[in-house]
């Protein structure tokens, strides 16, 4: 019972980072138009926020268990400062960096109705770090990220990642050159 919080730690951290992959991935999807440039149905916009909700909620749990668990014994400034954990500083600072990106997005997100559309979509754009941030933080502080499963799910999403993000990015670039 004493390792509880610790596999709900490891357990929560995979969950959120693989519903924070498809929701960026699906967001990528939508947004360059590569499921096509018709109307879609409701649901698809509402899956990708869906997603990315579940993913708040998830590295909420798994902050929250690295804060019960008495393993590694992490306080909140651990959780909350870049760098201020002694068990791996720099893999934990990329995990803070996430929380505070995702954060960002997801709160923006929710008050996007009330917020300028260029504030909205700047803010959105976190989502690229965000997921880099994210998986290095998985990479390197990940106790079962070593699993060679883990690493190729890991290294196809990148590839998908900077794929759709080379796409999304050189769409505004093309529209300004023609």
């Amino acid at each position: 019972m004493s390792q509880l919080p610790w596999y709900i730690a490891r357990s929560s951290g995979l969950v959120s980072w693989s519903l924070l992959a498809l929701a960026t991935l699906w967001g990528l999807a939508l947004s360059t138009k590569v499921l096509g440039k018709r109307p879609r149905p409701n649901w698809i916009l509402d899956l990708h926020r869906l997603l990315g909700g579940l993913a708040l909620i998830f590295t909420g749990v798994h902050v929250g268990a690295l804060l019960v668990d008495q393993y590694i014994g992490f306080g909140v400034q651990d959780i909350l400062v870049p760098f201020a954990s002694r068990w791996q500083p720099g893999a934990v600072a990329w995990g803070v960096v996430g929380l505070y990106l995702l954060l960002a997005v997801e709160l923006t997100s929710l008050a996007r109705a009330r917020l300028p559309k260029k504030v909205w979509r700047r803010t959105h754009y976190a989502s690229f770090p965000l997921f880099v941030t994210a998986t290095i933080h998985g990479l390197a502080a990940g106790t079962d990220t070593t699993l060679l499963l883990a690493e190729l799910i890991a290294g196809l999403s990148m590839l998908v990642f900077l794929a759709l993000a080379a796409v999304r990015v050189a769409e505004p670039l093309n529209r300004i050159l023609q």
